[in-house]
């Protein structure tokens, strides 16, 4: 290996005469002065790095907000979707759930059994104000996005089927209100009522199970209510007579018909025409003989009757 070239720099005092010397080599200086050269460069290339290294960080966390907002927006549409649909839900409820206030006095006069049963007893579960203070509280004490969405996600999913379980209420009560025997079942007077009186034809003690309602021969008999035909024939005392099943133990009997005009089986709704009012059987003059029975057990029909058959 070459030795490396020594130089020598003199510096004199031209006032007292001194002269100094300093002896140097060359490659320390060169790489001295390389050093000094280079430290600019290496500073600007950290710098470059750092920025680049930055840029990069920032497009991977643009990138994971532009997922995220997009998992957002999916979250946002399908919470809409569900909103709308529980909006629809609730408007329906509201429309089928209001009944005739007519209808409405008839079915508090039915006995509780009958309601019972067609309601099929109350619905379990958490009360729904507490539910709506424990969620309210959760909610409150969330930081996380993506939390809060699957909280609202698990509240409107409950009220989703809440919801359905008062759908299935709502349809219950409709379907015991069009079973209930709320019109009256042929035009005339009421002639006799429930209860005890005297027998129109050996005048001794009775016990009277229905309603009397006289009126002219051939004039229309109504179904009081929607249901199917049980029976349609002759029935000893009560002549030609129509028993109709309406569901929740209800049934309807129609006495002294001068024709019948169902046959066991036919489906009927409230105010389709059943027969003609007429004489046949026990009777002392054209009437209808009117009998409810809830539960196997006779009620008396007068309480239910609030409307007439063509104000049905």
């Amino acid at each position: 290996m070459k030795p490396s070239r020594r130089y020598t720099i003199l510096v004199a005092d031209r006032t007292t005469g001194v002269v100094r010397r300093a002896t140097v080599s060359l490659r320390p200086v060169a790489i001295v002065a390389c050093v000094i050269a280079a430290t600019p460069v290496l500073i600007g290339m950290g710098a470059a790095w750092r920025a680049y290294a930055s840029v990069t960080d920032l497009r991977a966390s643009h990138q994971s907000l532009e997922l995220e907002n997009a998992n957002y927006r999916q979250a946002t549409e399908a919470l809409a979707g569900q909103i709308e649909s529980l909006q629809a839900a609730i408007g329906d409820l509201g429309e089928r759930a209001a009944l005739d206030p007519s209808l409405a006095r008839a079915m508090n006069g039915l006995p509780a059994i009958v309601k019972s049963r067609a309601m099929g007893g109350s619905v379990p579960g958490t009360p729904v104000k507490e539910q709506d203070t424990r969620y309210a509280q959760t909610l409150a004490a969330l930081a996380s996005p993506d939390d809060t969405f699957g909280l609202i996600r698990s509240v409107l999913s409950g009220l989703e089927s809440r919801l359905q379980i008062v759908s299935r209420n709502v349809e219950r009560l409709n379907a015991l209100a069009a079973a209930t025997p709320s019109i009256w079942p042929a035009m005339g007077w009421l002639s006799s009522s429930m209860g005890p009186r005297k027998d129109p034809i050996t005048g001794g003690a009775d016990y009277h199970k229905g309603l009397d309602i006289a009126g002219d021969r051939g004039e229309p008999v109504y179904a009081t209510a929607a249901g199917t035909v049980r029976q349609a024939g002759f029935q000893g005392d009560y002549g030609n007579m129509v028993v109709i099943d309406h569901g929740f133990g209800l049934e309807t009997r129609y006495g002294h018909l001068l024709k019948l005009l169902v046959k066991p089986g036919t489906k009927v709704e409230r105010g389709d025409v059943i027969g003609q009012l007429g004489s046949t059987g026990r009777a002392t003059g054209n009437h209808l003989h009117y009998e409810v029975l809830a539960g196997g057990r006779l009620i008396n029909p007068i309480g239910l009757l609030t409307q007439k058959p063509r104000d049905r």
